[in-house]
């Protein structure tokens, strides 16, 4: 679990390889948020086409070569956005960032089902995505401190690629708790010859509802994540006049908060019956605050607080979130399945992040938050379906 974590936090940490640093790209390179707002798109456009992909490498060669591959292509990108020297050097780094993330729900998936029990899954779910929070927190961290306290924007990417180098070695010499098993997939013609019916093809799972809805579900709410972090904090500098460095703090605050729901998620999974209700309540309860975020009804502290505290409904519906798309999906196919329904999540943020820039660029700073409660509400309906559909699979017998 702790192995998985790591590596799964080092993936989350590099989606905020550049957002941090938007302002300072703004001053030095002469860049708009629409521009910035690519940099974002680019990187989850490569991540999320290479995510798919990925799932049928996994199944089919194990996770753990695809592993250091990753790995690699973050310190590539850390060296990229240390050595930029305008649009292009970024774009360079953004490409390099997404390829290197596309594999990752594929490759920790994969590892959790087969490591990790039935009964420990849900804390191994929570786990994981409590290790991508803290990713996410600890990226502008790092990179506003090294860059305020050196004044050398350059030098915090210098560090990231030092950083991930060590995470990198760590893995390669724990490897022996990742190994799995590969899956190999048995053509249509020999599978009939040994169990006398025709074996499934290896795009089957794409006829489940259930897959395309748990998609739908991670398309909707990592668009209003992309919002949230990336222009969350420009948006309450302009709306409510709090101090960009104060302003800063709200993606790391939103990331906490969702650590605390996350554990509480986590232990809760195998209490609830349904998921989906579970996920319903938690992701209405995010609406509803980014929604009064986006009210102007606050003071600029109050709108802070009450938009991190949005953070605590995502958190708290991630566990029962993961699981969900477990019980879609088919024996033998975790790879193919969770690269397609993940890449759901980079297609959101991708497609999410020049339209929240250019809301910004216009000035509709509430949008920011008005936005995302929308898309949240979305996923809520996404994910009620998605549990209505499953539920008739898991009742029916498995083929063993």
């Amino acid at each position: 679990m702790s192995l998985v974590g790591l590596a799964h936090g080092t993936s989350h940490f590099h989606h905020l390889l550049l957002p941090p640093l938007f302002p300072v790209f703004l001053k030095t390179f002469g860049l708009n948020y629409t521009e910035l707002g690519m940099l974002v798109t680019v990187f989850f456009a490569i991540s999320g086409t290479g995510q798919a992909l990925a799932g049928f490498v996994v199944d089919r060669i194990g996770p753990l070569k695809v592993l250091w591959l990753a790995l690699g292509c973050f310190v590539l990108a850390s060296l990229a956005a240390a050595t930029a020297q305008g649009f292009g050097g970024l774009m360079l780094a953004a490409a390099l960032a997404g390829l290197g993330n596309a594999p990752f729900h594929p490759v920790d998936f994969t590892i959790l089902n087969q490591r990790i029990s039935h009964q420990r899954l849900g804390r191994a779910f929570a786990v994981h995505g409590i290790s991508g929070n803290v990713g996410w927190a600890l990226a502008p961290v790092l990179l506003l401190a090294i860059t305020e306290l050196t004044g050398q924007w350059r030098l915090a990417y210098a560090v990231c690629a030092l950083l991930t180098l060590g995470v990198m070695g760590l893995l390669v010499w724990q490897r022996q708790h990742l190994r799995t098993t590969a899956h190999r997939v048995v053509a249509p013609s020999v599978g009939a010859a040994a169990s006398g019916a025709p074996a499934e093809h290896t795009l089957a799972f794409l006829k489940q509802p259930a897959v395309w809805l748990c998609f739908s579900f991670f398309l909707w709410t990592t668009a209003a994540l992309s919002a949230i972090q990336s222009f969350a904090s420009p948006a309450l500098h302009h709306l409510y006049g709090l101090p960009l460095s104060a302003a800063a703090m709200v993606v790391t605050a939103y990331m906490v908060c969702g650590v605390v729901g996350m554990l509480i998620g986590g232990w809760a999974l195998g209490r609830v019956a349904r998921l989906e209700q579970l996920i319903s309540w938690a992701l209405l309860l995010a609406a509803l605050l980014l929604a009064l975020a986006g009210s102007g009804l606050l003071n600029g502290w109050g709108a802070l607080v009450v938009t991190a505290l949005a953070g605590f409904g995502t958190g708290l519906a991630g566990p029962s979130r993961d699981m969900l798309v477990k019980q879609a999906t088919p024996p033998g196919a975790t790879g193919r399945v969770y690269g397609a329904v993940y890449s759901g999540l980079d297609i959101g943020f991708a497609l999410a992040a020049p339209v929240f820039g250019a809301l910004l660029d216009h000035g509709m700073d509430a949008g920011v938050f008005w936005g995302a409660a929308g898309l949240m509400l979305m996923g809520v309906w996404s994910a009620r379906q998605a549990g209505a559909h499953a539920r008739p699979r898991l009742a029916a017998p498995t083929a063993q």
